[in-house]
């Protein structure tokens, strides 16, 4: 390759780091891996000390730690931001159409199925690791869908849809999962929470379309939730469900909040929490921990799990003539694609704080365990789905046309 056809291939791949779908990917990628070099490094007590450190006694405040402000306070902003592409998909989006929803939804069942399976497997059904057999049933849309960026046009736009579809009704099934599987309900807090989100609605109904009444009703949900005993994320969800899709003069208010929170949510809340999950100390873990059935389990979900439930759904649907192909791709794309379903971090993350939360040694051995496997995981997903994509392509020359692609 001549020197200018060099430069100008490393400055369009530094140029398509930074595209938008891309960029969050990497983020996330280089956040998880500072998190982990400073949990090992001389400043790792005090980067514990940070989040863990009690702020006031529990029995002043419930959210005592930084740790917990931001897995029950700060994350309720990316869970809303999940709620609002959910309503926008099923009103007026690719949920809407029954024909369109069929293949994502049926994958998306049977990619959340599997890896409990692989993780009840692995693990031999023990009572101490079941508690965590949901972790490797999510998928993580921005790093999926960073991966995907990362290949340019070479990755059919109805595989794309398909991966993006898949992540949205991962993550219902995900909220689902905590809101039944990790809550401890009081009833009185449960029915106030259930007055403030039908007064929401009923704002709603009635055309109320002062945004400040909607900041205003989600902050109260999210006190009633946080006091309900169910994890107050499920607030942002459920007060997503309440945003206008329509105002007065035509436009969306739902699109607009959504647009204006997506930004915070990719680039400062999802990686803050990153930041402060996915450090994990390695001191006095040695070569079993790593090979322990509960790192082992995760990672195998993530990686065997997902591709297998997703794949082998594909196609049995399609062979079965329940459901048509995506347009304009091949099997081996389909299966990369679901390879990068794999990809767990966040929701993962959340959810093996929420399996294994306690402040025991047993308890921390417990989630930093799930954290390698969550990461080992997704790490390997990540570089096996890019790796089959990039080689099983039958339009290498598109990735050239388009000067925002990387040349990979």
């Amino acid at each position: 390759m001549s020197e200018p056809s060099l430069i100008t291939a490393v400055a369009r791949n530094f140029k398509a780091l930074f595209k938008a779908d891309a960029f969050e990917g990497i983020l996330l990628i280089a956040v998880a891996v500072v998190a982990m070099v400073v949990a090992n490094s001389g400043v790792a007590q005090p980067y514990f000390d940070l989040f863990n450190g009690y702020l006031w006694p529990k029995e002043t405040f419930y959210l005592n730690t930084l740790h917990l402000w931001i897995n029950d306070g700060l994350m309720v902003v990316f869970f809303f931001v999940v709620g609002l592409e959910v309503k926008r998909e099923l009103v007026c989006g690719n949920l809407s159409d029954p024909a369109q929803r069929t293949l994502p939804i049926m994958a998306a069942v049977a990619g959340m199925v599997l890896p409990i399976l692989v993780f009840l497997g692995a693990t031999g059904g023990a009572p101490e690791y079941r508690a965590g057999m949901a972790i490797p049933a999510a998928t993580d849309i921005a790093f999926a869908m960073g991966v995907i960026g990362l290949l340019g046009t070479r990755v059919p736009k109805s595989l794309r849809l398909f991966l993006l579809t898949v992540a949205i009704v991962d993550d219902i099934g995900a909220v689902a999962i905590i809101a039944i599987f990790y809550s401890d309900p009081k009833i009185m807090w449960l029915l106030i929470s259930l007055g403030v989100f039908i007064g929401m609605l009923a704002m709603n109904r009635y055309k109320v379309r002062f945004l400040p009444l909607y900041v205003l009703g989600t902050l109260l949900l999210w006190y009633c939730v946080l006091n309900s005993g169910v994890h107050a994320t499920i607030a942002g969800v459920l007060a997503a469900f309440t945003i206008p899709i329509r105002t007065s003069d035509g436009k969306s208010m739902l699109e607009d909040v959504e647009h204006a929170l997506v930004p915070w949510s990719a680039y400062l809340v999802v990686p803050i929490f990153g930041f402060a999950n996915a450090g994990v100390s390695l001191e006095g873990l040695g070569l079993e921990n790593l090979l322990d059935p509960l790192p082992l389990a995760v990672g195998a979900g993530l990686v065997i799990g997902k591709q297998v439930g997703i794949f082998s759904s594909v196609w049995a649907m399609v062979k079965l003539g329940v459901v048509k192909m995506p347009q304009g791709c091949s099997w081996p794309e389909v299966w990369g694609v679901s390879i990068l379903c794999g990809i767990g971090f966040t929701m993962s993350l959340f959810i093996g704080e929420l399996a294994f939360a306690g402040t025991d040694e047993a308890a921390r051995l417990l989630r930093d365990e799930a954290k390698i496997g969550i990461l080992m995981g997704s790490l390997i997903s990540a570089i096996l789905g890019y790796v089959v994509l990039r080689l099983t392509t039958d339009r290498p020359e598109s990735a050239e046309d388009d000067p925002s692609s990387p040349v990979v």
